[in-house]
C-alpha cells in the first residue's frame, strides 16, 4: 500500500499531497489587488515553489484545470500561460468560468503532476 504525504496541511486542506509519484497541488491563485495576467503569474510562481518542494516541476505536469472569473480574460491569461510551460511539456487542460472564492481573485490554478 502506497503512503499518502499531506505538506502544508490545515484542518481544511492541504496545499501538496503526494501518493505514489504523483503530485496533487491545492488550486493556486494570486494577489486579489492585480489584473489577471499578473494573478495568473503568482499562481505559476506558487505552483513552481510547490512543485520543487514536492519533487516535480513544471515538465511533469500532467493536468491542469484553470478557473476564470469571466472568459473573457481567456486570452490575457493564455498569454501568461504560453509563455510558462515549456516547449513540449503542455499538460491535459481544462478551463472555465467559476465564481471564485474572492470577488476580487480572477484566476485559479489547479494541477496534477508527476514526481520524480
Amino acid at each position: 500500500m502506497q503512503t499518502i504525504e499531506r505538506i502544508h496541511t490545515n484542518p481544511r486542506m492541504s496545499q501538496i499531497v503526494i501518493h505514489g509519484k504523483t503530485v496533487y497541488l491545492a488550486g493556486q491563485v494570486g494577489d486579489p489587488d492585480h489584473d489577471v495576467a499578473d494573478q495568473a503569474r503568482d499562481a505559476l510562481a506558487r505552483i513552481d515553489a510547490l512543485l520543487e518542494e514536492a519533487g516535480s516541476s513544471r515538465k511533469q505536469l500532467l493536468q491542469t484545470t484553470i478557473w476564470l472569473a469571466d472568459m473573457a480574460d481567456f486570452k490575457a491569461m493564455n498569454a501568461v500561460w504560453d509563455a510558462w510551460i515549456p516547449a513540449g511539456h503542455a499538460p491535459a487542460r481544462a478551463c472555465g468560468e467559476a465564481k471564485l472564492a474572492d470577488p476580487r481573485l480572477l484566476v485559479e490554478i489547479i494541477v496534477c503532476a508527476a514526481k520524480g
